[in-house]
């Protein structure tokens, strides 16, 4: 067995898209509607579905936001820089809600970033990827 994907609930799918691919870099894998049940499907990731765990953000037409609780924390992304990457999100009009440094009590360093619907995204410089707090 494996990861497939993750689903998250958006309440503009163009701006999420956009977020996704513009700001974190990913690809648009597939996107379908359907008219009868009155959602559309966006799939998106670093690379192919066969292969890696990928993103799957549903539009259900008319709904333009959720009440998201409290239980879901955050998609963590590995990235070789978390320092630029934090920069060019910035610089594209993203919203960092956590400067990139070390994780409190680690050394491990990581930053988090919220997509246009709130949902947060922890970004952990590569090197420490699966290493735990002290990385």
């Amino acid at each position: 067995m494996r990861m497939l994907h993750t689903m998250i609930r958006v309440g503009d799918l163009d701006r999420s898209i956009a977020f996704y691919t513009e700001m974190m870099g990913m690809k648009l894998l597939r996107k379908s509607d359907n008219e009868e049940y009155k959602y559309t499907l966006a799939f998106v990731g670093y690379g192919d579905e066969s292969e890696t765990a990928v993103i799957e953000l549903t539009y259900n037409w008319g709904t333009d936001s959720y009440d998201q609780g409290t239980a879901f924390g955050h998609i963590a992304i590995g990235a070789d820089d978390i320092y630029a990457t934090c920069e060019k999100i910035r610089a594209a009009g993203g919203n960092i809600s956590r400067e990139p440094g070390p994780v409190l009590g680690g050394t491990t360093e990581i930053a988090f970033v919220e997509d246009p619907d709130g949902y947060k995204i922890e970004l952990i410089q590569l090197r420490h990827a699966g290493q735990g707090l002290e990385g």
